[in-house]
């Protein structure tokens, strides 16, 4: 087994599937980025450090976040993980969905 897949299952170990509208949530069930403006993110320790468990997730099945990229969770759970619900995005396109999806009461 090689390293990616070895920090998927990992991941994976450590989330609860779910059904929502986009189909399989993955939602971490681990350590988090605490509360308030942006918390709420899954964290784990990989390599010595700690990392957003959704950007590990996108970079290992899509490859590199350039600079200047986010990647934006198109189910809106910012806990979820499942590479099927991401997609990267300018910091732009990410603050306009933020602000639809609260206009919609999500």
């Amino acid at each position: 087994m090689g390293r990616r897949e070895s920090i998927r299952q990992r991941i994976f170990k450590r989330c609860e599937v779910r059904r929502g509208e986009l189909g399989e949530c993955w939602l971490w069930t681990g350590p988090t980025s605490g509360k308030g403006r942006g918390g709420g993110y899954g964290r784990a320790k990989l390599d010595g450090g700690t990392v957003a468990v959704h950007r590990v997730m996108f970079i290992i099945e899509y490859g590199p976040i350039p600079p200047r990229k986010q990647i934006d969770h198109k189910c809106r759970n910012r806990l979820c993980c499942n590479p099927d619900h991401l997609e990267m995005v300018t910091h732009k396109q990410n603050q306009k969905r933020r602000d639809q999806a609260v206009k919609r009461g999500e």
